[in-house]
């Protein structure tokens, strides 16, 4: 038996033909086995005088026998092609018992050659370069067997001997490594590969009928000098060796098959495309032998991307269009890559021509371009929500219009700018807007005042210089934060630079220029402000270029100075601050106004957040908007946070005194967490309250998200450490709130109420609501939808998978004495199946 082909069955043409190495090869080969066989020849052959057997006879039978121990092969497919093994160890101990040693060259090249040929002609369809390879790697290796088996003992007609065993399995052994060899050698020059891993896969797979050939070989010339009638009982054992054989094989490569497609199966679970690409490619090469492997991706946008790999290992991708339709070629095979009824790609597999797919391998190429399919899609899920989650973040802080940043943009960079220079550092806020810019909307029509939006936005993105920043705050307000303003001179010096800027700036504007056909000016009025970097937030400086600007519309002229003579919000914010101390000590004015969430699956309250009022006795009811904003910028945040924490505990407290398990949720202030003592402060309060901590959830807001002070950091591990929970509030509106989930452990997720009122008619804003759910169920997050007004958005969230909600449609908010009875009745409805939720949002 002989490995023969061992390894070499990829049978795939370099793209310029047989490789010049190969090439060499197959020469030096060739030469190789004509020298042995003339070499063979031309020894003197000394017959015994009474042989009955004719010396052409003779010759005659061992070409035979080499022709029938190549045409009874057995084929297996490897990571690097097909390997062939053949009875030729058992024809090659025959053949040296029955004929002259020098005389086995040329029947193997004669037997071996009409074998191959024929079997290339009616099956294989091989190229003659090829059986040329093989029928003279044969006769190579069978000369090497010859020479070593002679050289050990004389084989020719002797009796069977220990000896002449022992000379006969050497040279067998000789056969088989000269073909295994050979075989890798030829496929290692073709295609760049190993040599070891064919010859290593041609002996394994040859080694249990390696010793069966010897076997026969030997028991065939026992019988030949016993008796050679015996030999008409060989057949059937022979069939049944056979059919062994075949069995061991099948059973060998199916075994490896499976472990090749479980490892293959497995190494696409990744997380990228190129990730999961490469792996399939990999895999597909060595699951199938395969000589080329395609998978080809089809992105979002409609683009296709093909990842190619060879035989050699290497995998290459680029830009294609789309597929090509399938070839009809049956050695190759194409399978559509979809999920459903998305399509993801297509994945072809090229097997050797000589080697066509069988039925089997087409369908394990199906159940891995299953596999594939559905990691691909997988993995460009992660991607899908990278790309909404950038393109959300990315409108959440600019101007759609303009491109410029927008007022919370605007808020927060530029309070990040004022923090990062020093306390006196002096800065000029300019606040722009448009003269009659409603005349040009009403006559013109609003695509024209959009034109003129994008012109201002384009000509001040040309005056602002390195460091400022430039926002649209809204409607034909524009902003820019000047930095970088001197501080050389006397007092005056910032605001008379300030100054010149807003007259530079509104003379540049004022350049006539031509909207929607028409020719005009555009006019605007500017308000500035300069103070200290540290003496005001951006928020205030806004406030008081306000003031400034609509000075400046009054005066009748473009440009004006804040002027705090004529600011009473300044006063009356002082006020407001010495009553809420007030306030604080009266305990009947800050109330809270609680409104719960509902599980939208079984109606089952899931918390309640706390609002703050203030029943002002003067002023009467004031909503946060009125007083949070003095409170945040005050020495007295910290009184004023302990205050509603302790208010809110003390309600938490009377649900748990009436078996109503219920968490409730305060809002912190950003600067409530650069307090390092509120930890304890919290400890405390619960321990007061005997409030176990789970029951608490602390909202934190954007802006906390957006920062990445390690001291915030800290308070918050902290809190979270002790059984705290802790919730995003208007999760989407911010640009880092994905950083900070990676910094922070949160347990809830709250999508921002602008999000869900436009849910109906905003493609964009549904994305992020189905985007912020997705992400929310793939981190183990609950996720409450705020401002539920309708059943519509009520039945489309709950189709989406969100948690809970709240909202009008459910309650609105309501004293602290009835929410008890509003949850007690909630839990009973949901333990019984009943939701309680009318269509009107009633309770």
């Amino acid at each position: 038996m002989t490995s023969g082909r061992a390894g070499d069955q990829v049978d795939r043409p370099d793209p310029g033909g047989t490789s010049p190495r190969v090439l060499l090869l197959v020469t030096a080969v060739t030469l190789t086995a004509f020298t042995a066989v003339l070499i063979g020849l031309t020894v003197p052959v000394t017959l015994p005088p009474d042989d009955a057997l004719p010396a052409a006879a003779r010759f005659g039978i061992a070409l035979a026998a080499f022709a029938v121990a190549q045409l009874a092969r057995l084929r297996f497919r490897t990571a690097t092609g097909m390997v062939s093994i053949t009875w030729g160890e058992a024809a090659l101990i025959v053949c040296l018992y029955l004929v002259p040693a020098g005389w086995l060259p040329a029947a193997a090249l004669l037997g071996t050659g009409l074998a191959w040929t024929g079997m290339s002609l009616a099956v294989d369809r091989r190229p003659p370069l090829e059986v040329l390879r093989i029928t003279a790697s044969l006769t190579a290796a069978t000369a090497l067997a010859v020479a070593v088996a002679t050289a050990l003992g004389a084989p020719l007609l002797a009796a069977p001997t220990p000896g002449l065993a022992l000379a006969l399995i050497a040279g067998s052994v000789t056969y088989l490594l000269a073909t295994a060899c050979l075989g890798g050698a030829t496929l290692a020059l073709r295609h760049g590969v190993a040599i070891g891993p064919p010859v290593l896969a041609a002996l394994r797979g040859k080694l249990l009928m390696f010793v069966g050939n010897v076997a026969v070989g030997l028991v065939v010339v026992a019988l030949v000098e016993a008796d050679a009638r015996w030999l008409l009982l060989l057949p059937p054992p022979l069939w049944l060796l056979q059919q062994t054989y075949r069995h061991r094989l099948r059973a060998d490569q199916e075994r490896r098959d499976w472990r090749a497609f479980a490892e293959a199966t497995a190494a696409l679970n990744q997380l990228d495309e190129r990730g999961v690409a490469t792996a399939a490619v990999t895999g597909a090469l060595t699951l199938f032998g395969a000589e080329l492997v395609d998978v080809d991706v089809v992105r979002g946008d409609g683009r296709w991307r093909r990842y190619r790999g060879d035989a050699s290992g290497q995998v290459r991708d680029r830009e294609v269009g789309p597929p090509a339709p399938p070839s009809t070629a049956e050695h190759e095979l194409a399978r559509p890559l979809t999920v459903g009824d998305v399509e993801v790609g297509e994945l072809r597999v090229r097997f050797p021509a000589t080697a066509p797919p069988s039925a089997r391998e087409r369908d394990a190429v199906a159940a891995f371009s299953d596999a594939l399919a559905a990691a691909l899609h997988d993995a460009a899920t992660p991607r899908e929500l990278r790309l909404v989650s950038a393109r959300s973040s990315y409108e959440a802080v600019h101007d759609a219009l303009t491109g410029l940043v927008n007022r919370a943009a605007m808020l927060s960079k530029g309070d990040q700018a004022l923090r990062q220079l020093a306390h006196d550092h002096p800065v000029a806020l300019l606040l722009l807007d448009i003269n009659q810019f409603k005349e040009v909307n009403d006559t013109l029509g609003h695509a024209a005042g959009d034109q003129l939006l994008r012109l201002t936005a384009n000509r001040l993105g040309t005056l602002a210089r390195p460091g400022d920043l430039l926002g649209r705050l809204g409607g034909d307000e524009f902003a820019l934060l000047l930095t970088s303003v001197p501080v050389i001179g006397d007092r005056s010096a910032p605001m008379a630079y300030a100054l010149r800027q807003a007259r530079e700036i509104a003379e540049r504007l004022a350049a006539p220029t031509e909207v929607a056909g028409v020719r005009m000016s555009v006019e605007v009025s500017v308000g500035v402000v300069v103070a200290g970097a540290g003496t005001a937030d951006l928020t205030e400086l806004l406030r008081r270029a306000d003031i400034a600007m609509y000075q400046a519309k009054e005066g009748g002229g473009s440009v004006a100075a804040y002027d705090s003579a004529r600011d009473a919000a300044s006063t009356d914010q002082l006020a407001l601050l010495a009553e809420l101390r007030e306030a604080l000590q009266a305990d009947d004015q800050l109330v809270l106004a609680l409104q719960p969430a509902v599980d939208l699956a079984t109606g089952a309250p899931t918390g309640v957040e706390a609002l703050i009022r203030w029943r002002h006795p003067r002023r009467g009811w004031l909503g946060p908007v009125d007083f949070i904003r003095p409170v945040e910028n005050s020495e007295q945040l910290g009184a004023f946070t302990r205050y509603v924490l302790d208010k809110a505990l003390a309600v938490a407290a009377d649900w748990a005194r009436e078996g109503l398990d219920v968490p409730i949720s305060v809002n912190l202030s950003a600067r409530s967490l650069l307090d390092p003592r509120l930890p304890a402060e919290i400890a405390d309060a619960l321990r007061r309250h005997q409030v176990p901590p789970q029951r608490l959830v602390l909202e934190i807001t954007e802006t906390v998200v957006m920062s990445e002070l390690e001291v915030i950091d800290e308070v918050l591990a902290t809190v979270r450490a002790m059984g705290v929970q802790l919730a995003v509030d208007d999760f989407g509106t911010g640009f880092s709130s994905l950083t900070f989930l990676t910094r922070i452990a949160v347990d809830e997720l709250k999508v921002d109420r602008s999000f869900v009122i436009r849910m109906a008619e905003s493609p964009e804003a549904a994305a992020i609501v189905r985007t912020t759910v997705g992400l929310a169920h793939e981190l183990g997050l609950r996720v409450v939808a705020e401002g539920v007004e309708t059943a519509e958005q009520r039945l489309a969230l709950a189709e989406l998978g969100c948690t809970a909600a709240q909202g009008y449609h459910f309650f609105k908010p309501m004293p602290a004495d009835k929410i008890g009875a509003v949850l007690g009745t909630l839990r009973e409805s949901a333990e019984s199946n009943v939701f309680p939720l009318r269509a009107d949002g009633a309770s």
